[in-house]
């Protein structure tokens, strides 16, 4: 395979991560969008790795060699996941934590596999990251967090039993995560006896959604649908209050970070966000939480499905007695791994064994489960 070398605007390397690390002989990574509309994931990510590698260190670290961390920025575009591939490649990773973007994830996965690195993901949602692989028999790709078909389901059955005869606007951003969730709920809320008046495509990016709005409040929409970020979303539920439209907005896991409020203001009130259940408030996760917090960093969203995707390679490697990526994706498949976010296993595809999902809502500037 040709080697991609990588700009600095194209991925940053950030080694010495954690007690020990000038001595590193393990280099393990994470990816994810650090510039950007969605840096605020890349942030997630990126401080949950350098907690896990820390952690993994103080504690004596991989097969008795500590760990050092190396920081891709790939801004959510499916050449610059590859090309942050590549360099991981170049630079001898053997296990990584990311991409973000389901856009990213997938390509990505494609170096990763040929390369014989382990991929977990803690963000990843499009049930093809796994779906595709696990049809080529490839074992070595996981995730750390649910599947759009298993939000969709959810999502789409609650809003065909709370909006019943009501209008219902089904919006998604052409990427492969939000259209993927988007259809899937909208599939699943179909089944359930529930159909759209709407389903429209807007482009990510854009600050006027003016001619959206319009149409939805023709169409006189109860309740919005968002397959797509949080950027985007607070645009548009900010302009819709401004013009008068006083739908319901809902969506995916993407909604999850304050920056969602900074964005939209008092529009955000009421807002609703489907994800699994919050991990801050486990006991599992109560010391990593408060020693994150105590840096100065709120570890919401997917700072601790990053941390546990760092946390489990790390015990099964040690296990395994091997970073093989075959190996110790067979020992993270023996069994079920206590961590931060919880006691988790694996299925033969990669994918949490369970995984539940709640809804939250925006409420006074923050969030919480309803």
């Amino acid at each position: 395979m040709k080697k991609l070398g990588l700009t600095l605007a194209a991925a940053t390397l950030a080694l010495g991560v954690g007690a020990g690390s000038a001595s590193a002989d393990i280099l393990v990574a994470t990816a994810g969008p650090m510039t950007g509309d969605y840096a605020a994931f890349g942030m997630q990510m990126q401080r949950g790795a350098e907690a896990a590698v820390a952690d993994v260190n103080a504690a004596g670290g991989v097969l008795g060699q500590q760990l050092a961390l190396a920081v891709g920025d790939d801004a959510c575009d499916p050449k610059q996941a590859t090309a942050v591939a590549n360099d991981f490649v170049q630079k001898g990773v053997v296990f990584v934590a990311g991409h973000f973007c389901s856009g990213s994830s997938i390509p990505a996965s494609d170096v990763y596999i040929e390369e014989g690195i382990l991929q977990m993901t803690p963000a990843s949602t499009n049930p093809k990251f796994t779906e595709g692989p696990a049809e080529k028999g490839v074992d070595t790709i996981f995730r750390t967090c649910g599947r759009d078909d298993q939000q969709g389901d959810f999502a789409g059955k609650w809003i065909a039993e709370h909006f019943k005869g009501k209008n219902i606007a089904i919006l998604h951003d052409k990427s492969t995560y939000g259209k993927g969730v988007a259809d899937l709920t909208k599939a699943v809320m179909n089944a359930n006896g529930l159909n759209e008046v709407m389903y429209e495509a807007y482009t990510a990016g854009e600050q006027d959604y003016t001619a959206l709005i319009s149409k939805m409040k023709a169409a006189k929409i109860d309740a919005i649908y968002l397959g797509g970020y949080h950027t985007e979303g607070a645009l548009i539920i900010r302009q819709a209050r401004e013009q008068g439209l006083n739908a319901q907005l809902i969506g995916p896991d993407s909604l999850n970070t304050l920056e969602f409020v900074t964005i939209a203001g008092d529009a955000a009130e009421g807002v609703m966000f489907s994800n699994a259940a919050e991990a801050r408030n486990l006991p599992s996760a109560k010391m990593v939480v408060d020693k994150i917090r105590a840096g100065g960093f709120e570890p919401e969203g997917y700072t601790l499905s990053t941390y546990a995707a760092i946390q489990v390679w790390s015990m099964a490697a040690n296990e395994a007695k091997t970073t093989d990526a075959e190996k110790v994706a067979a020992t993270l498949r023996s069994h079920d791994w206590d961590t931060v976010i919880g006691t988790i296993g694996f299925d033969a595809k990669g994918d949490l064994k369970q995984s539940a999902y709640v809804w939250y809502v925006f409420k006074g500037g923050n969030y919480s489960e309803m």
